[in-house]
């Protein structure tokens, strides 16, 4: 398990390479975020909920929807434990981008980097 006390807030924010080149590649196909989550241990969960309820119009305004979000029970391979896993699924990449960048979105982040001590998000395509 990785310690959680090393990490920096710098980790936590998107990577500005990533999101450029996330961005560049375009595209008008749906893009699913996979969002993994470690909570801070007194009071993460509630300061996450509270981001949850706050982005939902947000999420819905772009078209957007969760398509799955639940504990991370059980690590059956990797080093790393995980608290919520949750699979959120925009219509296109600029979906995303609109909506992460907008200033609504902006005045609700402070809930999200308050709940966790750490977090990984990968873009994904579907295939076929």
């Amino acid at each position: 398990m990785a310690d959680d006390s090393t990490r920096s807030s710098a980790e936590e924010e998107i990577n500005q390479e990533a999101f450029a080149a996330f961005a560049a590649k375009g595209g008008q196909g749906p893009i699913v975020m996979l969002n993994l989550l470690k909570f801070k241990p007194d009071g993460g969960l509630e300061s996450y909920m509270t981001y949850g309820e706050a982005v939902a119009p947000l999420l819905e305004k772009v078209g957007g929807k969760i398509n799955y979000r639940g504990a991370a029970d059980e690590l059956m391979i990797g080093a790393e434990d995980w608290d919520l896993i949750a699979l959120v699924e925009y219509p296109t990449r600029q979906a995303f981008i609109d909506m992460v960048t907008s200033d609504a979105y902006q005045a609700i982040m402070h809930y999200r980097e308050e709940a966790l001590v750490r977090s990984v998000l990968y873009a994904s395509n579907p295939l076929g």
